[in-house]
Formats: C-alpha cells, structure tokens, sequence
C-alpha cells in the first residue's frame, strides 16, 4: 500500500477512479486531460485507481487504494469516476461515494466528440472513451458509458447506468432504460419520433446484434435482425 502520508499534501483535491480491469486501464490515460479540461488541479500523485480490497500496490504506475483508504485523505474534496462494466456494481459504488461526500466527474478522452451541448442534456459521471460521438437532441442519464467508436445519434434518450461496449450504434429516436447493455458493433435501427425504438430496462443486446424492433425489459437479444435468447430475472 502507498504511504499515504506522504501524499496528503500533493493536492487539496484527489480523484479515485473503481476498478483496476481492462475498462479502467483503458480510462485512466484520459483522466488528467479529462479533470484539466473541467478545470480540476489534480496532481497526478494524487489520481488513484480504487478497488473494495487491493491486491497490489500499483497499475500502470498509479497507485492502487482501497475505498475506505480514499476516505481517510483530509483534502477538501475528492473527486471518482467509476470504469466497471456492470451497472448494479456501479450503481451501488456511485451511491455509497455520493453518501460520503464524494463527487462524481464526467470523463472524456480528447478524440471524443459530444456536439451541440447546449442542446444535449447529460448526467452526471458519465464516461466517453476514444472516438465515442453523441450527436444533436440527446438525453442521457448519469454514469453512463461510451466505448471506443461507439456513438448515440440524435433525439434519443438513455437512461442511468447504461453502457455502450465498442463499436455499438444507437441511430435516432431510441429510448434505452436503465442499465441496459448494448454490446460490441451491435446496431439499433432508428425509430421515429412518433415511435421511438424501445431497449427495455436491465436488457442486453449481444454483440453484432441488429435490433429493428423494440426489446422488452430484461431480456438479452442476439443476432441479425436480433431475436430473444432469453429472458433473465428482474434485480
């Protein structure tokens, strides 16, 4: 474990980024753009990968802490992001941060692109990964996840913890429920604005899968045109 002594006066801020898995070594080379950009002094002794119980001292030449570690700096604010796939875990990392004073920070590589922002409308603690694009129109909710050459097309509308894998296509006027997984290079057809296209909540659409129709709630979708594989329980 880091002294952490030795790091307590680097910064009156800290960011804690969950996670030490291909998803947040693959964030963490944009986090200090990402925190500059939104004009956040972090110094970069002071950016920490964050995992419940570590197993090794550093990744990637960042340190590796725990969380009740990352609650025991005396700065005035500490800042995290979480880069973990699966949204039940980061719904709950997300509220126990909140509950103890952290704040959440939108992350978002330099080749990434979110056009017409005063247009869009985006939560809180999202995250787009290189050459993600958000387009015109779009709401989307808290901790979300762009991945690498992932976009959402105008007019639609997604929900809190949903994730996009590579390569996933949203085309306009779809609304996608919370924690709903879109998988690598899967393409959802556009719908109208008089009939959105419709991914239910905690649904899954498997990898190259081509939606043309609507996706009832839990339930994971996989082929061309996408067909139900099975329907999994409500959590």
């Amino acid at each position: 474990m880091p002294n952490l002594e030795d790091k307590r006066n680097a910064s009156r801020t800290l960011f804690g980024l969950y996670g030490t898995g291909g998803c947040a070594r693959e964030v963490m080379p944009f986090v200090l753009c990402s925190l500059k950009q939104a004009k956040e002094l972090v110094a970069q002794e002071s950016i920490f990968f964050i995992e419940t119980n570590p197993d090794r001292t550093f990744v990637n030449n960042y340190s590796v802490i725990s969380e009740d570690s990352f609650f025991v700096f005396p700065e005035a604010r500490r800042l995290f992001n979480i880069a973990i796939a699966d949204s039940r875990t980061r719904e709950k990392l997300a509220n126990r941060c909140i509950t103890r004073g952290a704040e959440p920070i939108t992350l978002q590589d330099p080749t990434a692109r979110i056009f017409e922002s005063k247009v869009n409308d985006i939560g809180i603690g999202g995250i787009f990964c290189a050459y993600s694009v958000v387009t015109t129109n779009v709401k989307i909710g808290k901790f979300f996840h762009l991945n690498v050459h992932a976009y959402v097309a105008h007019d639609c509308i997604i929900g809190d913890f949903v994730t996009f894998a590579p390569n996933a296509h949203c085309n306009g006027n779809v609304q996608i429920h919370n924690h709903a997984y879109i998988g690598a290079s899967a393409v959802i057809k556009q719908g109208t604005p008089n009939k959105p296209l419709i991914i239910g909540e905690g649904a899954i659409v498997g990898m190259g899968a081509v939606v043309t129709r609507d996706v009832a709630p839990y339930t994971t979708v996989v082929g061309n045109p996408a067909r139900v594989l099975r329907t999994q329980s409500r959590e």
